[in-house]
């Protein structure tokens, strides 16, 4: 096994240290980057402690990048994170790890921003993807409408946020009460008793889609993460079934999609 300082700098060496965890999403290019460490455990398990539940690795107690303890408030959310290091195989590769990565994040980094983070994602309610509409041609106005129109819906009903539609790209002003709505109910997240890993999984579904109402929409289960990178992707699935398909690209997007899976994950299981 190895020595105390030797289990640690692996722990730091294959992830980011805490100054550059806030963006999970910016996270993955930088990591494909670097060497790959071997595993050095055995078995990744669970352990209930002081009302969390914690990484162990081998028996011993797993750290963040920041040296603070992998621990998560639920039973399922450890258990997904146990199943993300177990499936390791003779190297631990971080890119394959989104679910880590995420919860470095949110225990090293959004715990001690909140405020920051909160008005981070709000941000996006000012530019949000599903108020900017193609005027033509008309599969691509139908396409919109099909994905944005019932997520617009979500924010109107289940907020009591009203947005307005543009055509084009020329930036709108949304209203101050749509935002300030927007605003509250990520607060309101914000006071769950696992607010840095929901607020972090929320930072995560936002910047990925870029918008804040489908990440919301996610959250509250209107949609399954699914449908909300389905929506988010509607333009340039468009573009694909007009121009061909660009396998750069969707190489790509299959690897945002495990970071937005995971963030949906991981927001329902400690949410539950």
């Amino acid at each position: 096994m190895p020595k105390k300082t030797d289990f640690d700098s692996l722990i730091e060496e294959s992830f980011l240290p805490p100054r550059d965890i806030i963006d999970p999403v910016a996270m993955v290019s930088r990591e494909l980057k670097k060497p790959l460490p071997k595993r050095f455990y055995k078995e990744a398990m669970v352990q209930s402690r002081d009302g969390q539940f914690l990484l162990l690795l081998d028996g011993r107690a797993a750290k963040t990048p920041g040296k603070k303890p992998l621990a998560l408030p639920t039973l399922a959310a450890a258990q997904a994170l146990a199943a993300e290091w177990s499936s390791q195989g003779e190297f631990i590769d971080p890119a394959t790890m989104p679910l880590t990565r995420i919860v470095n994040s949110a225990i090293d980094g959004v715990a001690q921003r909140m405020d920051a983070t909160v008005e981070e994602i709000a941000k996006y309610a000012d530019s949000d993807l599903t108020c900017y509409r193609a005027s033509q041609p008309d599969s691509l106005v139908r396409a919109q409408a099909a994905a944005f129109d019932p997520v617009l819906a979500f924010a109107r009903d289940s907020l009591g946020a009203s947005f307005i539609c543009t055509e084009g790209l020329m930036h709108v002003e949304q209203p101050r009460a749509a935002r300030t709505a927007v605003l509250e109910a990520i607060k309101a997240m914000q006071r769950e008793p696992a607010a840095a890993f929901v607020l972090a999984a929320l930072h995560v579904m936002t910047s990925l889609t870029g918008s804040v109402l489908i990440a919301l929409a996610v959250a509250k289960r209107m949609l399954t993460p699914a449908a909300g990178w389905a929506a988010a992707h509607v333009d340039e699935d468009f573009e694909m079934r007009a121009w061909g398909q660009d396998a750069e690209a969707l190489r790509r997007r299959e690897w945002r999609w495990l970071e937005m899976d995971a963030a949906a994950r991981l927001l329902q299981a400690v949410s539950d």
